[in-house]
């Protein structure tokens, strides 16, 4: 799952950080609101976290909030609050926008399956298979594998993240600066064949398991996904 994380520079902001990357999400980082809200605009998010804990910043949340939702195009958001915030506060985030709202401390496990379930109620992280495709498998965090009827093969959160990336779009071709994105959001300059490298070993861990779908390499593009046929 893509996630965008807008949160200030503190102790908070970072164990959060580290939480939702732990439970094999890729991750973007905003420290501003603003920036929050042009980074929305930049590329597709499943869901959004907007951190205000100073109560001098729920004014500002409260103005960006129909804008932040306009840009994320349906993207689930959820706000964390600090613990002066009571009801009429969280109810006003809800009315502008949001679609869940907690106040700190709160329980990331809590916080993690309501976000998981609302994404339930919306669309799904990859689209529909194409006429005569067979069904794409299914991505299982709490294991961190892929699932392909009773066949299972476990993933390192890299592998993960990177096929992840490619289902989103299975039977087109995904640029390679599109998966380095999506698979290493925390670093900003990662060589080529490392894709490769974690590519290689994804194609071993599908054939060993007899997953039937496969990665074929898009020459100087990137990657595509491809699902069997159905019979």
């Amino acid at each position: 799952m893509r996630i965008l994380l807008i949160s200030p520079c503190h102790a908070e902001g970072a164990w959060l950080q580290k939480a939702l990357q732990e439970s094999a999400h890729s991750l973007q980082r905003a420290h501003e609101l603003r920036d929050g809200v042009y980074l929305a605009g930049e590329e597709p998010f499943d869901a959004v976290i907007a951190v205000a804990l100073d109560g001098a910043l729920l004014p500002e949340l409260l103005a960006l909030l129909p804008g932040l939702a306009k840009a994320t195009n349906g993207a689930t958001i959820i706000a964390v609050l600090g613990i002066e915030a009571g009801a009429h506060e969280r109810s006003e985030l809800l009315r502008a926008g949001a679609d869940a709202c907690f106040r700190y401390p709160f329980s990331f496990i809590e916080m993690h399956e309501r976000m998981l379930a609302l994404l339930r109620t919306g669309a799904t992280v990859a689209p529909p298979p194409e006429q005569g495709a067979a069904a794409a498998p299914l991505l299982d965090a709490s294991t961190r594998e892929i699932v392909e009827g009773a066949r299972r093969a476990e993933l390192t959160r890299r592998e993960y993240l990177l096929i992840e990336c490619l289902l989103r779009q299975a039977n087109m071709p995904v640029p390679r600066d599109q998966m380095i994105r999506y698979a290493w959001p925390e670093k900003d300059d990662i060589d080529p064949s490392t894709v490769n490298l974690v590519v290689s070993r994804l194609r071993r861990k599908l054939e060993r398991e007899a997953i039937e779908v496969r990665i074929e390499t898009i020459s100087r593009y990137g990657y595509q996904i491809t699902l069997p046929k159905s019979a």
